[in-house]
């Protein structure tokens, strides 16, 4: 292979980046169906920002492990700062306070903090002796890791990023050792709290969506809409689908955000099982990728870290699916790679190039220096 394909070309993760293309490509599809024909509207910017946000993991991919080190805690308290700034002088949209604004800069820093906290609890377990792992002592910092962003995104109100980001710190604090009893426990009190959370804690529109969950057919043309029509657009797709530019769900304006959160929805009335399967696939290579990378990791740290991305792009993909297809709430969470949109695309390829620099870090012994090539 060596003496056809350059060494350099041949060293990349193929196994992910050629599913990872087709879904982008395979997204583009879509979204230009999802806007009538009209490339230009979602899928121009949707490939633009794929472009932009692969040169930043293959920037990220560069790294060392001293150079991470460093830049862990200082990266994830800079965030923290930001999730605290948004509730000074975030901007309101869509009844939510979740963006800064600086001249034509418009970040969420809750998206930020999806990786970063994933990243600060595998840089503290992976320093930590591993007799100190299943104690109380320990688990007091980690758990402030974790519930202090959670509290912040749960003030903007966002219940959906705040559950992708305790699933990616719990998944890092399980495979680092913690007893399961702790998880079960902890499982049981949620149970038990459950009543007071959806009463206290939610509001008036995350209940609702709680109970449209429940029982969407209640009110079909009112909170279950939704659902109810991305029910219909998955189900009337069949086998192979209506064809390209041919769904009349989204065409006809039934399907509320045929381009972002239900996306999945669009894609399968047009290509049917067998696009849903492509889909699948593609993102179950990627998972599995993830997870060998996470397997072949030479230190704890690594292994842990890149455990953790796994484990929050599958959040994103899983939470979506379900979603769309009614065995979740809708909580705004928009598929990976598919769906329009800049920040899910960035938190997912923060994830990927993380993934990209522990594949390299396993395939060649560490450098001193901030940065190798």
């Amino acid at each position: 292979m060596s003496g056809i394909v350059p060494a350099p070309v041949a060293r990349q993760p193929w196994m992910m980046l050629f599913p990872l293309f087709g879904l982008i490509g395979f997204g583009a599809l879509v979204l230009t169906s999802a806007a009538a024909g009209n490339f230009d509207r979602y899928a121009e910017s949707h490939l633009i920002r794929f472009a932009i946000f692969f040169v930043m993991a293959v920037v990220i991919s560069r790294f060392n492990k001293p150079t991470v080190s460093l830049l862990t805690y200082p990266a994830y308290i800079a965030i923290l700062l930001l999730l605290m700034a948004v509730e000074i002088v975030g901007q309101v949209g869509g009844g939510s306070q979740r963006w800064l604004e600086v001249g034509p800069i418009r970040i969420q820093p809750s998206e930020l903090m999806k990786p970063a906290a994933v990243m600060a609890l595998a840089h503290y377990y992976g320093g930590l002796p591993i007799g100190m792992v299943p104690t109380w002592r320990a688990l007091i910092p980690a758990g402030m890791i974790i519930l202090l962003p959670i509290a912040f995104v749960l003030l903007q109100p966002d219940l959906g990023t705040s559950l992708a980001i305790g699933f990616g710190g719990f998944v890092v604090m399980f495979l680092a050792g913690l007893p399961l009893r702790w998880f079960l426990v902890a499982g049981a009190a949620a149970v038990a709290m459950a009543p007071v959370a959806f009463f206290v804690g939610l509001q008036p529109y995350q209940q609702k969506r709680v109970l449209t969950f429940l029982d969407p057919e209640n009110d079909p043309l009112g909170d279950g809409y939704q659902i109810t029509q991305s029910k219909i657009a998955i189900g009337s797709g069949g086998l192979f689908g209506k064809g390209f530019n041919e769904g009349s769900q989204s065409h006809l304006n039934y399907l509320p955000e045929p381009h972002t959160d239900f996306v999945f929805a669009t894609m399968a009335e047009e290509w049917g099982f067998a696009g849903g399967i492509f889909v699948i696939v593609c993102f179950g290579t990627i998972l599995f990728w993830g997870l060998k990378v996470a397997k072949q990791a030479n230190d704890r740290f690594s292994k842990l870290l890149a455990a953790g991305m796994t484990a929050t792009i599958f959040f994103f993909i899983a939470i979506n699916l379900l979603m769309v297809m009614g065995f979740a709430p809708v909580v705004g969470i928009p598929l990976p790679f598919i769906s329009h949109g800049g920040s899910s695309m960035m938190t997912n390829m923060i994830c990927i190039g993380v993934l990209m620099m522990i594949h390299r870090w396993n395939r060649k012994a560490p450098r001193t220096g901030l940065i190798v090539s």
